[in-house]
């Protein structure tokens, strides 16, 4: 149940508007949980600087991450968008699920990446060195490290404000994961 409701073009200030139109124009559509960032004058614009700003996680790893941190965070608004995006960037639905759980057995790198992910998103930053080691290991680099800490905090705030407002998915709903 939603706790806020999906504002439209209309209910939102003339910088949110354009926000609005730029996401029509490139997704067809303003999801709803972008809409809901709306409510703030501010939020909508810094969270898409935020999420289009340079990183060198990207495509096929950026999903990594936001697949893992969503189902850390059990949030079904961005398990739905992101199963999507995943499967738009090459990603099988087994694959999908698999990422999900927190590894990436089909590829080293991103099952490096995958666990990692993981562990920070659950323990909270806490890793064990043998994890960061074994990112390295799998041909990471700082900077890398330093973009999927980035990215976990970019899909962090929509799993909050999915799990705060209820807004309603307007993604197909993602698989659930078998116990």
């Amino acid at each position: 149940m939603s706790r806020l409701n999906v504002p439209t073009r209309d209910d939102v200030s003339p910088a949110n508007q354009a926000h609005f139109d730029t996401l029509t124009k490139g997704l067809g559509m303003v999801p709803n949980l972008y809409a809901t960032l709306a409510h703030s004058e501010n939020a909508l614009g810094n969270y898409l600087a935020l999420q289009n700003a340079k990183s060198s996680i990207t495509g096929k790893a950026r999903e990594v991450v936001n697949l893992v941190v969503s189902q850390v965070n059990d949030c079904e608004y961005c398990l739905a968008a992101h199963t999507l995006i995943g499967k738009m960037n090459g990603f099988s639905e087994a694959q999908v699920l698999e990422v999900r759980s927190g590894t990436a057995s089909f590829d080293p790198k991103l099952d490096a990446l995958a666990r990692l992910t993981k562990a920070i998103a659950v323990q909270r930053g806490k890793v064990e060195s043998a994890l960061v080691d074994a990112f390295f290991a799998a041909g990471w680099t700082a900077e890398n490290l330093v973009d999927t800490i980035v990215t976990i905090g970019d899909k962090t705030i929509t799993n909050y404000l999915h799990a705060v407002t209820g807004v309603a998915v307007d993604f197909p709903a993602a698989p659930k994961l078998a116990a």
